[in-house]
Protein backbone atom coordinates (compact mmCIF):
# COMPACT_ATOMS: atom_id res chain seq x y z
CA UNK A 1 0.00 0.00 0.00
CA UNK A 2 1.00 3.34 -0.75
CA UNK A 3 -0.45 6.58 0.49
CA UNK A 4 -0.81 9.95 -0.92
CA UNK A 5 -1.62 13.08 0.69
CA UNK A 6 -3.24 15.75 -0.73
CA UNK A 7 -4.12 19.27 0.25
CA UNK A 8 -7.90 20.12 -1.11
CA UNK A 9 -8.61 24.03 -0.28
CA UNK A 10 -12.29 23.67 -1.72
CA UNK A 11 -13.30 20.74 0.67
CA UNK A 12 -14.87 23.29 3.04
CA UNK A 13 -17.52 21.25 4.52
CA UNK A 14 -18.90 17.55 5.37
CA UNK A 15 -20.82 17.54 1.89
CA UNK A 16 -17.72 17.95 0.33
CA UNK A 17 -15.96 15.30 2.11
CA UNK A 18 -18.66 12.76 1.24
CA UNK A 19 -17.85 13.82 -2.27
CA UNK A 20 -14.45 13.58 -2.61
CA UNK A 21 -14.84 9.75 -0.88
CA UNK A 22 -17.54 8.73 -3.28
CA UNK A 23 -15.58 9.74 -6.28
CA UNK A 24 -12.10 8.44 -4.71
CA UNK A 25 -13.78 5.26 -4.24
CA UNK A 26 -14.74 4.90 -7.92
CA UNK A 27 -10.85 4.39 -8.76
CA UNK A 28 -9.84 0.79 -8.57
CA UNK A 29 -7.51 0.26 -5.92
CA UNK A 30 -8.40 2.98 -3.24
CA UNK A 31 -8.22 1.20 -0.30
CA UNK A 32 -9.40 4.36 2.13
CA UNK A 33 -9.68 7.60 2.87
CA UNK A 34 -9.07 9.77 5.67
CA UNK A 35 -10.59 13.45 4.74
CA UNK A 36 -10.90 16.63 6.92
CA UNK A 37 -12.74 19.29 5.91
CA UNK A 38 -11.30 21.35 9.14
CA UNK A 39 -8.06 20.96 7.83
CA UNK A 40 -8.96 20.55 4.16
CA UNK A 41 -6.66 17.73 3.43
CA UNK A 42 -7.34 13.91 2.50
CA UNK A 43 -5.09 11.15 2.97
CA UNK A 44 -5.77 8.29 0.52
CA UNK A 45 -4.18 4.85 0.59
CA UNK A 46 -4.11 2.84 -2.42
CA UNK A 47 -2.75 -0.46 -4.24
CA UNK A 48 -0.08 1.26 -6.41
CA UNK A 49 -0.32 -1.79 -8.91
CA UNK A 50 -4.12 -0.44 -9.80
CA UNK A 51 -3.80 3.24 -9.63
CA UNK A 52 -0.89 6.39 -9.27
CA UNK A 53 -0.75 9.74 -7.83
CA UNK A 54 -0.98 11.05 -11.07
CA UNK A 55 -4.96 9.90 -11.56
CA UNK A 56 -5.83 10.05 -7.79
CA UNK A 57 -4.71 13.84 -8.59
CA UNK A 58 -6.46 14.27 -12.30
CA UNK A 59 -9.46 12.46 -10.22
CA UNK A 60 -9.51 15.63 -7.77
CA UNK A 61 -8.62 18.24 -10.42
CA UNK A 62 -11.74 17.61 -12.90
CA UNK A 63 -14.08 17.24 -9.68
CA UNK A 64 -12.73 20.64 -8.68
CA UNK A 65 -11.02 20.07 -5.71
CA UNK A 66 -7.77 21.33 -6.37
CA UNK A 67 -6.82 24.69 -6.96
CA UNK A 68 -7.91 28.22 -4.99
CA UNK A 69 -11.69 28.52 -4.37
CA UNK A 70 -13.26 31.11 -6.52
CA UNK A 71 -15.65 33.28 -5.09
CA UNK A 72 -17.00 36.39 -6.70
CA UNK A 73 -15.69 39.58 -4.95
CA UNK A 74 -17.52 43.52 -5.05
CA UNK A 75 -16.52 45.17 -8.75
CA UNK A 76 -15.72 48.98 -7.15
CA UNK A 77 -17.98 50.05 -9.31
CA UNK A 78 -21.15 51.69 -7.71
CA UNK A 79 -24.74 50.33 -8.80
CA UNK A 80 -27.35 53.15 -9.38
CA UNK A 81 -30.40 52.13 -8.29
CA UNK A 82 -33.67 53.32 -10.22
CA UNK A 83 -34.26 56.10 -7.80
CA UNK A 84 -31.32 57.07 -8.89
CA UNK A 85 -29.57 56.11 -5.50
CA UNK A 86 -25.80 55.32 -5.48
CA UNK A 87 -25.30 51.73 -3.89
CA UNK A 88 -22.15 50.42 -3.19
CA UNK A 89 -22.81 46.98 -2.59
CA UNK A 90 -22.18 45.63 -6.21
CA UNK A 91 -22.18 41.60 -6.53
CA UNK A 92 -22.84 39.08 -8.63
CA UNK A 93 -26.19 38.90 -7.42
CA UNK A 94 -27.15 42.49 -8.04
CA UNK A 95 -26.00 41.65 -11.68
CA UNK A 96 -28.63 38.20 -11.55
CA UNK A 97 -31.07 40.11 -10.37
CA UNK A 98 -30.99 43.76 -12.24
CA UNK A 99 -32.36 46.72 -10.09
CA UNK A 100 -35.24 45.10 -9.02
CA UNK A 101 -35.56 42.91 -6.18
CA UNK A 102 -39.08 41.27 -5.42
CA UNK A 103 -40.80 38.18 -4.35
CA UNK A 104 -42.36 37.99 -7.39
CA UNK A 105 -39.58 38.58 -9.97
CA UNK A 106 -38.66 36.05 -12.34
CA UNK A 107 -34.54 35.37 -11.73
CA UNK A 108 -32.93 34.02 -14.34
CA UNK A 109 -30.46 31.07 -13.29
CA UNK A 110 -26.95 30.65 -15.13
CA UNK A 111 -27.38 26.63 -14.18
CA UNK A 112 -25.15 26.64 -11.55
CA UNK A 113 -24.99 28.29 -7.75
CA UNK A 114 -23.81 31.39 -7.07
CA UNK A 115 -20.96 30.32 -4.72
CA UNK A 116 -18.95 27.58 -6.22
CA UNK A 117 -19.31 24.60 -4.83
CA UNK A 118 -18.35 20.84 -6.45
CA UNK A 119 -20.28 17.84 -5.95
CA UNK A 120 -23.34 20.22 -5.70
CA UNK A 121 -25.08 21.85 -8.70
CA UNK A 122 -28.12 23.32 -8.44
CA UNK A 123 -31.44 21.87 -7.56
CA UNK A 124 -34.49 21.63 -9.42
CA UNK A 125 -36.70 24.20 -10.73
CA UNK A 126 -40.62 24.31 -9.16
CA UNK A 127 -40.86 23.41 -12.53
CA UNK A 128 -39.50 20.39 -12.59
CA UNK A 129 -40.85 19.34 -9.67
CA UNK A 130 -38.88 20.90 -6.85
CA UNK A 131 -40.25 20.19 -3.52
CA UNK A 132 -42.44 23.09 -3.19
CA UNK A 133 -44.23 21.50 -6.20
CA UNK A 134 -44.69 18.60 -5.42
CA UNK A 135 -41.16 16.98 -5.83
Amino acid sequence: MMSYQVALPVMYADHHVAEVRRILFEIPGVETIDASAAFQVAEIEYDPEKTSEEVLGQTLEQAGYLGALLTPTESGEPAVGRDATTYFRHSMAVETAGNDVSFGQEIISEGRPLWPCPGMGTGPTMDEGGPDNGG
